[in-house]
Parts: structure tokens; C-alpha cells; sequence
């Protein structure tokens, strides 16, 4: 059980890590801001594996949707709609 704990970790971890790079990466807002809502949802799901679950739940609604949401209204309100 143990070593499937480990692999989850690793490929989380992983995950995480490939999704802030190719949010730094993008040269598009749009797809930055997608990428950084990912690498909210593998942390969360990181610390579900660390048993926190009110952390887990805090990460979810914080960093995998509210700040990806507030990105998106407010880089759809600067430039109009388009995203060039």
C-alpha cells in the first residue's frame, strides 16, 4: 500500500511541477492562467494525500477556482473579450 502511495506522490508532484512551468511558459494569458488552475488542483490533491483535507478543500476552492476565475474576468474585462 505503501509503495502506491509513493507513486501517487511522485506523479502529483510531477504534475504539479510540468503545470507551473507551462504557466510560465505560455506566451497566451489565457492558457498561463489554465495552467496555474492545475497546478492549484494537483495541489490539492497533494494534500489530500498528506491526510489535511481542510487544506485540501481550502486549496480546491481558492487556488483551482476562485483565482483562476477572478484572472479570467479581469483579463476579459482588460482587453474587451479577445485574448491576443
Amino acid at each position: 500500500m505503501s509503495e502506491l502511495v509513493v507513486i501517487l506522490n511522485v506523479l502529483i508532484l510531477a504534475g504539479m511541477v510540468i503545470s507551473a512551468v507551462l504557466a510560465v511558459h505560455f506566451d497566451k494569458l489565457l492558457s498561463s492562467i489554465i495552467a496555474l488552475g492545475a497546478t492549484g488542483i494537483f495541489a490539492a490533491a497533494e494534500f489530500l494525500l498528506l491526510q489535511a483535507p481542510d487544506v485540501a478543500i481550502s486549496e480546491a476552492a481558492v487556488g483551482a477556482a476562485l483565482s483562476p476565475l477572478i484572472l479570467i474576468v479581469t483579463l476579459k474585462k482588460i482587453r474587451g473579450g479577445d485574448d491576443k
